[in-house]
């Protein structure tokens, strides 16, 4: 086990990130407390220690409702295993002629990837986190023999023009742009399976990310995720309607770990993936089970305005896959950082900003890290810290930090995700939508965090990081979208994006030899 106790290091200055203008999601609601006067933010210095008391965990208040109700989900949906999600894959990823260039100037990764052109261009569904199978498994080999090589990233819906900040419907969303895009229904974040297959073609499918509910009929439904647990607003049962912004994840045993931005960590997990379209015709009319009323029901994956079960016929955004949250853990620390900014204070609750595995350790760890951009007053870059990934399999108590925590070595922040192996660590930092991010290596030595090399160019919308270990790749996902544009806002109010560099959506995987290299 590697013990960080970090001081006063320091690291080359960087590009900010600009923040985008387009269409912003509401940052989970947590309980804030009033922020510190600045003389009392506990900062030391870019690399120094940080209190790891705050970044101690709490089971979710919910957890064993939410596990009663995914219970009686299960007793009603047919549930399909990771194999058969793989196998029915209707998607496509162009590995061979891949064009679209997010790195500009930047050295080419070992690989590229293009999606879809409407996952690659789409303004609605925003990429985040990736973790794969190399997480899940020492073996990486989940489950049934086939079940390798394969990579998982998140995206949050960012576009929804037919609701308010409160997830109320507003407008007439008759336009029929935004009929075609689906952008009248807030669906909250869907998981994309990837798998190199043996034929070398690699195939994905997009997962709905489902939060289990009683309906006004008591009967059992569910509902895209939401951004709180218990919310007021608008329903204290489902809770706030503006979704997880899914910055990280780590898939690890039959368990998903996803970010929760300003709450901690949110559980989903891979044996409890419904099927709502079980005969794989699409139509309307597939027979589901019967809840405790013992009346049967139908689904309906062709009605993409609809979720979750209405006149005893179950809808699913148009998704034919929907995998439920069957547990929480939250900052047991206020979260004292201010809503609507990049700002961050220091002490208190973090900000759940990206997950990564460790598995060069004993025993395994998350790490856990925060996006900052440090401003006047604020001057964190984000803090960092592990927990041991076991524990949180637990559903009740409290799961400290490692004995550490510690602010990141950079000085002007903008970490999109962190990955830790052995005495390395390699963070990824964006720089707005006209440069290539930066993929910094550091290395603890004696206890401290120093420079390790100068960073690696790297795409420009830099994401959340995983390594699939086996092939010595470690893999992100760019996600900024769309060509080159003029300064002319776009339709849907947002400024221009990328300017300068073609942005389409990649995954991407640097080779260990370019982590290495000086």
């Amino acid at each position: 086990m590697v013990t960080l106790a970090l001081t006063g290091l320091s690291a080359p200055a960087q590009a900010e990130e600009t923040p985008s203008s387009g269409p912003v999601l509401q940052e989970p609601q947590a309980t804030v407390s009033a922020v510190a006067p600045v003389g009392a933010l506990g900062w030391t210095a870019p690399g120094g220690a940080a209190d790891p008391s705050d970044f101690t965990l709490q089971a979710g208040a919910m957890n064993a409702t939410t596990a009663a109700r995914v219970a009686r989900l299960d007793g009603v949906l047919p549930k399909s295993g990771v194999s058969k999600l793989l196998a029915d894959a209707n998607r496509t990823v162009n590995t061979s002629s891949c064009t679209r260039d997010p790195f500009g100037t930047a050295p080419a990764p070992a690989l590229k990837w293009c999606l879809e052109n409407d996952d690659s261009t789409s303004r609605e569904w925003i990429p985040q986190a990736m973790t794969g199978v190399s997480d899940a498994a020492e073996t990486e080999q989940y489950g049934a023999a086939d079940d390798k090589n394969i990579q998982l990233y998140a995206s949050y819906d960012n576009w929804d023009p037919g609701r308010d900040s409160n997830g109320n419907e507003v407008g007439d969303c008759n336009d029929d742009e935004l009929k075609a895009n689906d952008a009248c229904n807030q669906k909250g974040v869907r998981v994309s399976f990837v798998q190199r297959r043996a034929d070398g073609t690699v195939k994905y499918r997009h997962v709905l990310l489902g939060w289990a509910y009683e309906n006004g009929s008591e009967h059992i439904s569910f509902d895209g995720v939401h951004a709180s647990e218990g919310s007021t607003v608008p329903n204290p049962d489902k809770g706030m309607q503006n979704g997880l912004h899914a910055g990280g994840m780590v898939w690890y045993g039959h368990y998903l770990y996803v970010a929760d931005t300003r709450n901690g960590i949110r559980i989903f997990d891979m044996e409890k993936i419904m099927d709502l379209d079980p005969n794989g015709d699409g139509k309307a009319g597939d027979e589901m089970g019967a809840d405790t009323d013992g009346v049967k029901t139908t689904s309906n994956v062709e009605v993409k305005t609809k979720v979750g079960r209405q006149n005893n016929v179950w809808y699913s955004f148009g998704y034919r896959y929907v995998m439920p949250q069957v547990a929480a853990w939250k900052f047991k620390a206020d979260q004292s950082n201010p809503t609507g900014t990049f700002k961050c204070v220091s002490t208190g609750a973090p900000k759940a900003s990206y997950l990564s595995l460790d598995r060069s350790t004993t025993p395994d760890r998350l790490i856990m890290g925060e996006y900052c951009r440090p401003e006047s007053g604020y001057p964190s870059p984000g803090r960092i810290a592990s927990f041991p990934v076991k524990s949180l399999e637990n559903r009740s108590g409290e799961v400290a930090a490692e004995g550490w925590a510690n602010y990141l070595p950079m000085t002007n922040g903008g970490a999109q995700g962190a990955l830790a192996m052995g005495d390395y660590l390699y963070v990824n930092q964006s720089a707005g939508h006209n440069d290539p991010g930066n993929l910094w290596r550091y290395k603890w030595s004696d206890g401290a965090l120093v420079s390790n090399g100068s960073a690696i160019k790297t795409a420009t919308g830099a994401e959340d990081l995983y390594y699939e270990r086996g092939a010595q790749r470690l893999w992100s996902v760019s996600e900024h979208y769309g060509p080159a544009v003029n300064a002319e806002a776009l339709e849907d109010g947002s400024s221009a994006k990328c300017l300068g560099l073609v942005c389409e959506r990649v995954l991407y995987a640097h080779s260990k030899a370019q982590l290495d290299a000086p």
